[in-house]
């Protein structure tokens, strides 16, 4: 046989067999008597794997955090009770009795529902959300994943963070355990879990795209002492995600969604999330001592930058870094020796390259507590090891005082705060802080209003405090009497108890 005899015949043996695969295939994938697309799709040539063959990478397996994460994160809905009615004439008997006229009252007393996210971090309930989704509230609802629904307690917050501390009464929970933000790597997959839109239980993924990221949100926090040193993320978080999860990949959480950044009030590319080591430790506060113990170093500070150089006329030794500007007198600062015009660059070893570095470092500890510092002086490498203060320039840890509570007839009562008084110009009342009761709640008592003083057939009488209001209402029990006061907006209001 000659070489092209050969050849010819491989050629045709070839597109032999290419023809009797191409209609074995047909004959295979296109059943004639086909009845459903179950039977029209036994084989995908765009993947051959099966579900059981196919398996995503660990690296970016998502399902097991979600799995994990998801019956743990809660929809917060916050209750707000405020008042809109308008101050107005009021005829002479009115006056005399210090009665609103009815007209006046309005849609006073209405209540107002928000919505956010939480996460709980313990079996017994303990649950971690933003101080914006629950402040001011008279009411707060926890609804689990299951539907389940509670009425939470409020344990306390921490404004300079936006954070705050929920529990409600159960246990046996599912609860998402803590991982260390400060491991989080630019660049590492993160997931966001939460209800935004009161769509619960949505989760998102993203990258963690930047850390230590001030946005200045919280500028208007009481002593310009807040604390943003935020994970920034590409993950979408919308209106409703505050307060809700963002986790890696092994289910931990890294950090408390809190802000996006919007013109629009929607998602616009990038969240903001407080980092896991700072909620801890705020959390860790508010449970054991009912208010965030805030430790100060005593220095005011800028960012190290060639704009800031350029202005001080200096050439600074380092690119990054945190400038003192000032030391304050007796702090942990000034007895540590540092100056103005020092540069931070580390604290206990860890790098600080910008003021949010340095404000999150020292956020996570308590007063009396030691942070070895490092920092440039005229060129040369210094450290030195500084007792951190508090507010007051102590040590001391403080406690918050936590009112006594009263009853009487399914209301609950408190003294009203001094600081309260002061801005009403009160001499004294009893706020109501819940209400359970129906005879009360059907005549209008609302969680937030300071009684000021009774009505009864024999007169008015003020009040100057819980245990005289109870001494009222215990001596007028089964009397028709009208209850006076105000919001704590100044706005006037009454009703009646018969």
């Amino acid at each position: 046989m000659s070489k092209r005899q050969f050849f010819l015949g491989m050629l045709l043996a070839s597109l032999i067999g290419g023809l009797v695969a191409i209609v074995g295939v047909s004959f295979l994938t296109q059943p004639q008597n086909a009845t459903s697309f179950d039977e029209k799709q036994p084989i995908s040539f765009a993947n051959l794997l099966s579900g059981e063959e196919f398996t995503v990478p660990d690296g970016i397996n998502f399902v097991a955090s979600a799995e994990a994460v998801i019956p743990a994160v809660v929809h917060v809905k916050s209750q707000v009770t405020y008042s809109s009615g308008r101050r107005g004439q009021r005829d002479p008997i009115q006056d005399l009795f210090g009665i609103p006229p009815r007209e006046e009252r309005g849609d006073q007393g209405r209540a107002l529902m928000s919505s956010g996210s939480g996460v709980i971090i313990s079996p017994d309930g303990y649950i971690v959300t933003n101080n914006h989704v629950v402040e001011n509230a008279t009411r707060l609802e926890i609804s689990l994943d299951n539907n389940k629904s509670y009425v939470a307690k409020l344990i306390g917050t921490d404004p300079t963070t936006d954070l705050a501390l929920l529990k409600i009464d159960e246990e046996g929970l599912p609860f998402v355990r803590f991982g260390d933000s400060d491991k989080t790597k630019i660049g590492e997959w993160v997931l966001a879990v939460g209800n935004p839109f009161d769509l619960n239980s949505t989760v998102t993924a993203g990258i963690i795209s930047a850390k230590a990221r001030n946005i200045g949100i919280l500028r208007d926090v009481e002593d310009n002492l807040s604390v943003e040193a935020f994970l920034q993320t590409d993950a979408v978080v919308n209106p409703g995600n505050s307060g809700g999860a963002l986790v890696n990949l092994a289910g931990e959480l890294i950090g408390i969604n809190t802000a996006i950044a919007s013109r629009t009030g929607t998602f616009n590319g990038y969240s903001f999330a407080v980092p896991s080591t700072l909620v801890k430790k705020v959390m860790d506060d508010l449970m054991k001592y009912g208010t965030a113990q805030r430790a100060l170093l005593g220095v005011g500070i800028l960012d190290v930058s060639q704009e800031l150089a350029d202005g001080l006329g200096v050439d600074f030794p380092v690119e990054q870094g945190v400038y003192i500007r000032t030391v304050n007198e007796n702090s942990g600062g000034e007895e540590a020796g540092l100056k103005p015009g020092d540069i931070i660059i580390s604290v206990d070893g860890r790098v600080t390259n910008n003021v949010a570095n340095l404000q999150e470092m020292v956020a996570r500890k308590r007063p009396g507590d030691k942070v070895d510092v490092e920092y440039i002086r005229d060129g040369e490498t210094y450290t030195t090891t500084a007792t951190l203060k508090n507010f007051a320039g102590t040590t001391d840890i403080v406690e918050k005082v936590i009112p006594k509570v009263f009853e009487f007839q399914g209301v609950s009562f408190e003294e009203v705060s001094d600081k309260v008084k002061e801005q009403l110009e009160l001499r004294g009342g009893a706020l109501i802080t819940a209400v359970t009761g129906e005879k009360w709640g059907r005549a209008g008592a609302r969680p937030g209003f300071i009684i000021t003083s009774i009505m009864t057939e024999d007169g008015r009488i003020k009040i100057s405090g819980v245990d005289n209001l109870l001494e009222v209402l215990e001596d007028t029990e089964g009397q028709d009497i009208v209850v006076l006061g105000m919001f704590q907006d100044g706005t006037e209001y009454y009703f009646e108890v018969d």
